[in-house]
């Protein structure tokens, strides 16, 4: 095989939180947040650095305030597609809530649009009507080489910050005309009323758990149907906002269930997904294995949050695998060693990319 056809072999895919992409004169979440226009032109120019090195041919975006700045420098790095499925929320005409997600590639985008939720399912699961995602994910079928049509999946579930604040709770319960236990009522040398407020932010973030758990659940129920009506391979990347190896996103690759015996081997693995670093810490082109590097670092403690899921055609050890994962590789030198002059303006998250090197 030469060296050009061993390249177009491998279909290289990444998933990049951008952290607040927003050109200026716009502001992202308070009307002090505006990027210099050095700062500004120092991230894209991180940004292009990254395309330049690593050269991914599928791209999942995230924390997009500034959709067609972000389409106009794909384009420039030789990314002819581009879709979005959402808008920002603005208010006073430049300050940005509420950041989108994106996604970029090389090869053609066949159809896009927006995952939707099961409301039925969603009672059952006790949900109140009228839940939606925290982020509108996306879902575009594109034609990859060897391949054909995959439906690449681009997500940024809930975060772990408390879903309501504690102190606003606390005086919901004072004010609603109940009675409050002693502790809520009055301080006593234990901290009494403030002491409550410790459970209550518990309370708030396990909410944002049960959000983010719930985009989880109902976001595989849309991939499986979707699955159903096509066949097409599946790749779900983005930012989790929790790690796989928590129970709060088990639904995205259980290996537990009753159906098994009932339904087959085969329809499972139909329906599963799986990490695509464990794919490749499984293969044949892995190395010794090593410690996986964290994607994230909160408070100087890491954790791995981002995340490419992949259905069985990625599989090695099973008989419908197309191609496998050749590499994966987490980006991390502004994390971990960062340099002022080139990564001040860079982003919260490493980029995690895997090569898939199709089967011959």
């Amino acid at each position: 095989m030469t060296q050009t056809s061993a390249a177009a072999s491998q279909i290289r895919i990444a998933s990049f939180n951008l952290y607040n992409f927003i050109a200026p004169p716009d502001a992202y979440y308070d009307f002090n947040n505006i990027y210099t226009q050095a700062q500004w032109q120092q991230k894209c120019d991180w940004i292009r650095r990254y395309l330049a090195s690593h050269d991914p041919c599928v791209i999942g975006f995230q924390e997009v305030f500034s959709v067609e700045a972000l389409q106009a420098l794909q384009a420039e790095a030789g990314y002819p597609h581009f879709v979005t499925v959402d808008t920002p929320e603005v208010s006073d005409d430049f300050i940005y809530r509420h950041p989108v997600l994106a996604l970029a590639s090389k090869y053609p985008i066949l159809s896009c649009e927006a995952c939707t939720i099961d409301q039925t399912v969603a009672s059952l699961m006790g949900i109140a009507p009228g839940f939606q995602y925290s982020r509108l994910p996306l879902r575009a079928s594109i034609a990859l080489p060897h391949l054909g049509p995959c439906d690449c999946y681009v997500v940024h579930f809930k975060s772990k910050r408390a879903q309501f604040e504690p102190e606003l709770a606390q005086t919901s319960v004072q004010s609603s005309g109940s009675e409050p236990t002693a502790a809520l009522a009055e301080p006593d040398s234990q901290g009494g009323e403030k002491a409550a407020l410790f459970a209550i932010e518990a309370a708030a973030k396990w909410a944002s758990s049960l959000v983010r758990g719930t985009e989880a659940s109902l976001l595989r129920l849309a991939i499986a149907r979707r699955r159903v009506e096509t066949g097409n391979p599946v790749i779900l990347m983005g930012d989790f906002n929790d790690s796989l190896a928590g129970g709060v996103l088990s639904a995205l690759v259980s290996q537990d269930s009753r159906l098994l015996g009932e339904l087959g081997e085969g329809a499972f693995q139909a329906y599963r997904l799986q990490d695509g670093y464990q794919l490749h810490e499984r293969s044949q082109y892995s190395p010794v294995s090593v410690a996986r590097p964290a994607t994230h670092y909160h408070l100087n403690q890491g954790e791995v949050i981002d995340y490419i899921l992949l259905s069985n055609e990625f599989d090695p050890h099973n008989d419908q695998c197309l191609a496998e994962v050749s590499q994966y590789h987490t980006y991390d030198s502004h994390l971990i060693n960062p340099q002022y002059e080139r990564d001040s303006h860079s982003t919260d998250h490493a980029p995690v990319m895997i090569s898939l090197k199709i089967r011959e």
